[in-house]
């Protein structure tokens, strides 16, 4: 279980790293689009071959994955509406508001973002022992920019520097407890339910994919999002071939 949290931890790190950034340098927003893109492409591999190919293993046949996809699509749509009518309508996006009164539905939504992931890292690790090298850096990568936005988006609303990376300390130990979630919750779960857990996180990352992190990342870093997602998925492609000789 401690094993579970610090790898968690270490997944959800980049969060606190990226206030650091954004604290110390001013990032383009360019730069930040295109590290979105890279992101996005790993988080795309990490889905298909880490969670919705193992989930199609485990239970092919049984109706499971699909349902759990769409499941975690619709679950993570609606709760993205219901925090969105609390002010946080674009909270991934580069240009953050400055009004401080949409903090908290800002961290509401990237807890909401990070939750599917911290799980199924915990997931993987009760299923195999050892947690996915793609998954890991695909969350480090992907939490980077949203932090960085949020971030700046504190600062522009008076927040001071320890206040900020306080914040997201917290962020990062409620994503990294949620890991354990993944890791003990589920244990005694059959495979085709197992299967549903891994299709159910997938839905809900390729929601957020599809609606925040690849929009903000075209509009911001043009026709070099394509090339980064590109690479960021073959990067991830490479782990999960490396992992999976």
């Amino acid at each position: 279980m401690l094993n579970a949290f610090l790898w968690g931890l270490l997944a959800t790190s980049s969060l606190i790293l990226g206030g650091v950034l954004a604290n110390r340098l001013n990032l383009s927003k360019k730069t930040l689009g295109v590290i979105m893109a890279f992101g996005a492409g790993t988080l795309i591999a990490a889905v298909s071959f880490e969670l919705i190919g193992e989930a199609l293993n485990l239970a092919k046949g049984t109706g499971f994955p699909g349902f759990g996809l769409f499941a975690g699509a619709l679950t993570f749509f609606l709760a993205d509406k219901l925090i969105e009518k609390l002010g946080a309508k674009d909270h991934m996006a580069i240009e953050s508001s400055s009004q401080s009164r949409l903090v908290i539905p800002m961290v509401l939504a990237i807890i909401l973002d990070g939750v599917p992931e911290s799980i199924v890292i915990g997931l993987g690790i009760f299923e195999g022992g050892t947690v996915s090298l793609a998954m890991l850096v695909a969350v480090f990568i992907s939490n980077l920019p949203e932090s960085i936005a949020g971030s700046t988006g504190m600062k522009a609303a008076g927040w001071g520097r320890k206040k900020i990376i306080v914040l997201w300390i917290v962020i990062a130990l409620i994503c990294a407890v949620t890991t354990i979630a993944g890791y003990s919750l589920f244990s005694g779960l059959s495979d085709p339910w197992l299967a549903f857990i891994q299709a159910f996180a997938g839905g809900a990352i390729l929601m957020m994919l599809a609606n925040s992190m690849m929009p903000e990342a075209f509009e911001h870093g043009g026709k070099l999002a394509g090339v980064f997602t590109v690479l960021g998925f073959a990067v991830s492609l490479a782990m999960v071939i490396l992992e999976n000789p």
